[in-house]
């Protein structure tokens, strides 16, 4: 087998190709850094084959031509990892930064799960992970474009789950929705989590193992889950007050 993983210069990009190594499945690893890609390559490289690709997915134009590449290489699992955060109330935030984060988090991943979903239901054989968060559960007062895109990824990709289902195809569509996760994500978005988070490493097991296991939603943890059950049953005033005072305490 051969898995495409995107942003998987680091955190949970990076250990999930670490895990699909331990499983002999082969790699493409695709992020904007180099070095750390090569870095990943020399230590995965004796066991299984790795395939380095520097790119920038923010760039439309780029995702399209990533597919172009790799198309001929019967792709087995396609991983949407790329994405990144930022905190702050909206009217304050940097525009062309909050669009470069919407590229990344929805039209990149969007772009490429269409690319590829058509091959793999042609082949009638595919897994794709979609990366959300536990953030697509809320609105997401000083962090509002992110969790809009996290809960666009969710419904999304069980939207495209339950076409695939419908047409009785042999291809898998998983939403991975974690919380926090100790990874440069804190940094990138530049906030504090009020929770210590689960390791990289855990979560990224988590996710392949849900992925392969044919799973819809994928959410690391019992207080996660537990969470989500809460998010379910609360009112909608009173998730959007609590969603406001779990970001405030992040600054």
């Amino acid at each position: 087998m051969k898995a495409l993983i995107t942003g998987a210069s680091s955190g949970l990009g990076r250990d999930m190709a670490r895990v699909l190594a331990g499983y002999g499945i082969d790699l493409i690893i695709v992020a904007r850094r180099k070095d750390r890609l090569e870095e990943l390559r020399q230590e995965l490289r004796d066991r299984v084959a790795v395939t380095v690709i520097c790119m920038d997915l923010a760039d439309e134009m780029n995702c399209s031509l990533l597919y172009e590449r790799v198309k001929e290489e019967d792709i087995d699992i396609l991983i949407n990892n790329a994405g990144f955060g930022m905190a702050g109330e909206f009217i304050h935030g940097d525009l062309d930064r909050e669009l470069q984060m919407i590229n990344t988090n929805i039209k990149a991943l969007h772009i490429l799960t269409k690319l590829f979903l058509k091959d793999f239901v042609h082949r009638d054989y595919g897994y794709i992970l979609n990366v959300a968060s536990a953030a697509a559960f809320l609105s997401g007062p000083l962090m509002a474009t992110y969790y809009a895109t996290k809960a666009y990824v969710r419904n999304f990709t069980l939207a495209l789950r339950k076409e695939m289902q419908k047409a009785n195809a042999h291809v898998y569509i998983s939403a991975l929705c974690p919380g926090p996760v100790q990874t440069e994500f804190s940094e990138v978005a530049q906030v504090k989590f009020a929770l210590r988070g689960k390791s990289s490493m855990e979560v990224a097991k988590m996710a392949v193992d849900g992925m392969l296991g044919q799973k819809a939603q994928i959410i690391p943890g019992g207080l996660m889950k537990a969470a989500y059950v809460c998010c379910k049953l609360m009112p909608l005033f009173v998730l959007s007050e609590a969603s406001y005072h779990i970001q405030k305490r992040k600054e």
